[in-house]
């Protein structure tokens, strides 16, 4: 069984910086893809950032230059540093993973809880 939970959501005010981390823990043979989408009240889930299977990181137009995403291979974490945090930024944010498991080494597509950030102007 995998699990993704995230942690270091909050309240922030405008032009300030928050750090979300994810980790990826249970039966885990290799993780390909993992990264951070976001869902605004009424929205539809977008991406923000992601690290692609060859390590390749993807950034939303709107967060480029504010944010970035790093990854601790050994811990199984990929982590978001979000500046210069604007109300838009407002949004439940979850963590997602591209997982093999062993034995079977069936990949699959796993999702967080999600972790609110909330940006006050």
């Amino acid at each position: 069984q995998v699990q993704l939970v995230e942690s270091g959501g909050g309240l922030v005010q405008a032009g300030g910086s928050l750090r979300l981390s994810c980790l990826a823990s249970g039966s885990i043979y290799r993780i390909y893809a993992m990264g951070w989408y976001r869902q605004a009240p009424g929205k539809q889930r977008e991406l923000v950032a992601t690290f692609t299977s060859s390590g390749i990181t993807n950034y939303a137009d709107s967060v480029k230059g504010r944010f970035t995403i790093s990854r601790d291979n050994t811990k199984n974490t990929v982590y978001l540093q979000m500046n210069s945090l604007k109300p838009e930024d407002t949004a439940v944010y979850y963590c997602n993973a591209d997982i093999m498991v062993p034995y079977t080494l069936r990949r699959g597509d796993y999702w967080g809880q999600g972790t609110q950030v909330t940006v006050s102007s």
